[in-house]
């Protein structure tokens, strides 16, 4: 079962739900953090790092001996990556997507493709428990081919937990996408409740179960669990705001080592989610 934890806000908690329930259940199972451009998941599992493989994507490159500059390469761009002035094809990288438009439909074939490095992923251990991240290199914009190469190494005969970049954009799509069950974490606040109502309707488009996490639940006001029963969404658990959990996660010590209670908690999620999928 592949089970991703989203929110709709940065900062609710993401990180503390998928690695504290992948320690919880220890056995057979395997953490993604597919939040590449800030990934700190490592730091709570501590796993033993064994390799690691470099992200490339491809990119542009122009043969001057058959560029005519006709600048056919630059309006069929939808990035904006390229530009043609006379005597020069200026590439731009970072804004490239990948998507070969240029080279299709190149008139002379003077346009082939090159491998850049965009970033790297990193496999890991922690006993039972297999890791693998990604990190998108210092100053690239597009993270999506991370996260896709973080994917592909997805083993579906464990338990798979992903731990998906903040907000409800590309990157948080591409993350979510083929789950089984998605993990939403929200807080009691204002915010909190604007952007879980924006997870919701991305993940009712996309066509994925899905249930709520309250962390910090007695912070703020009632309104996220009444918009949870006027939607009829469920609540799978609900954390208080303490100190000890606070200083905890700043010193990266996991919510289960310092409060042992709540791994039996974490344990009866996988029960929750599975009788939610047989329901639905």
């Amino acid at each position: 079962m592949i089970i991703s934890i989203a929110s709709g806000k940065g900062g609710t908690g993401k990180t503390t739900i998928s690695t504290n329930l992948a320690l919880s259940i220890e056995d057979n199972v395997q953490l993604l953090d597919c939040d590449v451009e800030e990934p700190n998941a490592h730091i709570f599992i501590r796993p033993k790092f064994i390799d690691k493989n470099p992200v490339l994507v491809p990119v542009p490159q122009v043969d001057y001996e058959k560029c005519t500059f006709c600048g056919k390469c630059a309006s069929v761009c939808a990035f904006n990556a390229i530009t043609v002035i006379p005597g020069k094809v200026l590439i731009f990288p970072e804004l490239c997507h990948s998507c070969g438009s240029c080279q299709y439909f190149c008139p002379t074939r003077a346009i082939c493709e090159i491998k850049r490095e965009v970033g790297i992923i990193e496999f890991g251990k922690k006993n039972k428990l297999e890791f693998i991240h990604g990190k998108l290199n210092i100053g690239e914009v597009i993270s999506i081919p991370i996260i896709k190469e973080v994917k592909k190494h997805i083993d579906k005969t464990k338990t798979v937990i992903i731990d998906a970049p903040p907000g409800t954009s590309c990157p948080v799509i591409e993350s979510v996408k083929g789950s089984d069950f998605c993990i939403l974490i929200t807080e009691p606040t204002p915010f909190g409740l604007n952007d879980l109502i924006l997870a919701v309707a991305v993940l009712r488009k996309m066509k994925i179960h899905f249930a709520v996490i309250i962390n910090r639940c007695d912070l703020g006001n009632k309104n996220t669990e009444e918009y949870c029963k006027k939607e009829n969404i469920s609540i799978l658990m609900t954390i208080p705001f303490k100190k000890e959990i606070a200083t905890a996660y700043s010193k990266g010590i996991p919510l289960i080592e310092i409060l042992p209670k709540y791994k039996e908690q974490f344990c009866d999620l996988l029960e929750k989610i599975q009788n939610i999928l047989m329901n639905k």
